[in-house]
């Protein structure tokens, strides 16, 4: 029998399934779902597999939003779990392999057209093979690093956004200290994030607004939304530049997610480059990262067949 092979990428609001022939997804068998129209996973996956006209598969990979510990997979914003052994026996593969839904975006970059990356700093040409970091911000914020070996991509899992955020001074340090007073534990996406972005605006002045509204503010030039994005960039440049020298990748770092492309065609101006490369006597090296975006929704789904790939064929 060909290989059929059932793709998923599990987010807090929404999910996206698609279909691989040969390895390769069908761009055509893609389908995006609320989740809330659903019971659980198995059940959005059977309702997607009907719509296909129920076609056999010999094994599914997904990405989940969430951490992945022996084959179960807990959304960190929604009350599903995703258990692999039960989804493979459930729909009839022989396996399921599930993945952070970062680590799946990070395997999906040797696949993704060039239409789908967006440059914004050039940086220096990377050499071959180059580590390669993903960073995305949406609802939560993560980190996965793309290593080369030979024809072949590893992305071990991670997960960064939980990881605190660093040491500051200035106006950064009195963010921090106000986040305090909120939370006993301040990871990376308490800033860095959707919610993040409305908890540093509500840090600058008092009131709540969602990153669309913010955002919305900053183009009707409002004085308060400036300073909150200004914050918000500048410290995604120093976070940024943390990771790349925790990671040197060398091939670039890449951005991902609703509010990623929000905010890409803020960095420039407002001081993002500044922060991420300001590393002393290392600033050369991090002058040299390019520094882009993703614009593909279907990447995690592109990095499942990848990952599927690497494991089957």
């Amino acid at each position: 029998m060909a290989e059929r092979w059932l793709l998923a990428d599990f987010g807090g609001t929404h999910t996206r399934a698609g279909l691989a022939e040969n390895g390769r997804l069908a761009a055509q068998s893609v389908t995006r779902f609320r989740n809330d129209g659903f019971d659980g996973p198995q059940a959005l996956l059977h309702a997607y597999l009907a719509d296909q006209g129920s076609p056999a598969i010999t094994a599914i990979c997904a990405g989940v939003a969430g951490p992945v510990r022996y084959g179960i997979a807990q959304l960190t914003n929604h009350r599903w779990q995703v258990n692999g052994a039960a989804l493979a026996a459930d729909l009839g593969a022989r396996s399921c392999h599930l993945l952070n839904d970062l680590q799946a975006q990070a395997y999906a970059l040797d696949d993704l057209p060039d239409t789908a990356i967006t440059p914004l700093f050039p940086g220096t040409p990377p050499p071959p093979g180059a580590t390669r970091l993903v960073m995305g911000m949406g609802t939560g914020s993560n980190v996965a690093v793309a290593h080369r070996i030979g024809p072949d991509l590893f992305v071990p899992p991670a997960e960064s956004g939980h990881a605190g955020l660093p040491f500051a001074s200035g106006i950064q340090a009195d963010l921090l200290a106000w986040l305090e007073t909120l939370h006993t534990h301040n990871p990376m996406e308490k800033a860095l994030s959707g919610p993040g972005l409305s908890n540093i605006h509500r840090f600058v002045t008092g009131r709540s607004l969602t990153p669309r509204d913010i955002l919305a503010a900053y183009d009707a030039d409002d004085a308060d939304a400036a300073r909150t994005l200004r914050l918000f960039v500048q410290l995604l440049g120093q976070v940024a530049g943390d990771l790349a020298l925790a990671h040197l990748p060398m091939g670039g770092v890449f951005f991902i997610g609703g509010l990623a492309r929000a905010v890409a065609p803020l960095l420039a101006p407002l001081g993002f480059l500044d922060r991420f490369t300001a590393k002393g006597p290392y600033t050369p090296i991090l002058q040299d990262i390019p520094v882009s975006l993703i614009t593909d929704d279907t990447a995690a789904l592109l990095g499942c067949a990848r990952a599927l790939r690497q494991r089957t064929l």
